[in-house]
C-alpha cells in the first residue's frame, strides 16, 4: 500500500492504543518528503527511529497491516557513516498529542541521511530538499564533516566524501540551470512587452 503522513500517523495511533504506551518517532525517507514539500513522492514503506516502544513489536504490527517498515532505536548506527551528533535535538515536531510525538529530521540532517545511502532516488530527494529550503553548500559541508567526525574510521568514509562532493557539484549545477531558466523567462516576457507596445 502507498503511504503518506496521515495514514502513517493513524497507524501509529492504533498501535499505541493497542499496546497502551507512548511513542516518539522520527520519520525518514519517502514519507518525510511529503512534509518537505514533495507531494507526489510515492513510497511503500516506513523508515523511522523510535523511542518508547519495542521496535520489533511495532515492525510486526505494521507488517500485519500490510506496511513494510525499517525501524530502529538509533538511525545513526545504520551503516558506517554516522548522523551529525545533534540530529535528534534539531528534529522538527510535526504532530503531538498526549501519547504520540512525530518528528522529521531538520532538512540538512535529512540530506545527510540520504547521502549516507546515495541511491539515485536519494540524490534526487536530497537535491529537492536543498533547493526547497535554500540550504547553502557551506552548511551542508559542515554537517557532512560532523557526520564524518562522529563516525568510526573506515574506507566507507572515503566513498561518503566523494558522494558529498558529487552532490554539492550537482546542487551548484542545478541552481545554475534554474537561474538561467528564470533569466530566460524574464527576457522572453520583456520582449513580449516591447512587442506589445509596437502594436
Amino acid at each position: 500500500m502507498s503511504l503518506n503522513l496521515d495514514t502513517t500517523i493513524e497507524s501509529l495511533k492504533e498501535f499505541i492504543k493497542k499496546e497502551h504506551l507512548s511513542l516518539e518517532i522520527i520519520i525518514l525517507g519517502g514519507i518525510a518528503m511529503e512534509y518537505y514539500g514533495e507531494k507526489n513522492r510515492m513510497t511503500m514503506d516506513l523508515d523511522a527511529e523510535v523511542k518508547g516502544c519495542d521496535a520489533d513489536k511495532l515492525h510486526d504490527y505494521l507488517e500485519s497491516k500490510g506496511i513494510y517498515s525499517d525501524i530502529g532505536e538509533d538511525i545513526s548506527r545504520r551503516g558506517v557513516v554516522s548522523m551529525p551528533p545533534d540530529y535528534r535535538k534539531k528534529a522538527i515536531s510535526i504532530y503531538h498529542d498526549l501519547t504520540l510525538t512525530v518528528k522529521v529530521l531538520h532538512p540538512s540532517d535529512f540530506i545527510i541521511s540520504k547521502l549516507r545511502r546515495a541511491t539515485e532516488i536519494d540524490i534526487q530527494d536530497a537535491l529537492f530538499v536543498a533547493q526547497k529550503y535554500k540550504l547553502n553548500k557551506e552548511e551542508l559541508r559542515k554537517d557532512a564533516d560532523l557526520a564524518i567526525i562522529n563516525s568510526p574510521k573506515d574506507n566507507a568514509l572515503f566513498m561518503f566524501k566523494k558522494t558529498v562532493a558529487y552532490f554539492l557539484n550537482k546542487l551548484q549545477e542545478t541552481r545554475a540551470i534554474s537561474t538561467k531558466e528564470k533569466t530566460s523567462i524574464k527576457q522572453t516576457e520583456e520582449v513580449k512587452k516591447r512587442r506589445g507596445r509596437h502594436y
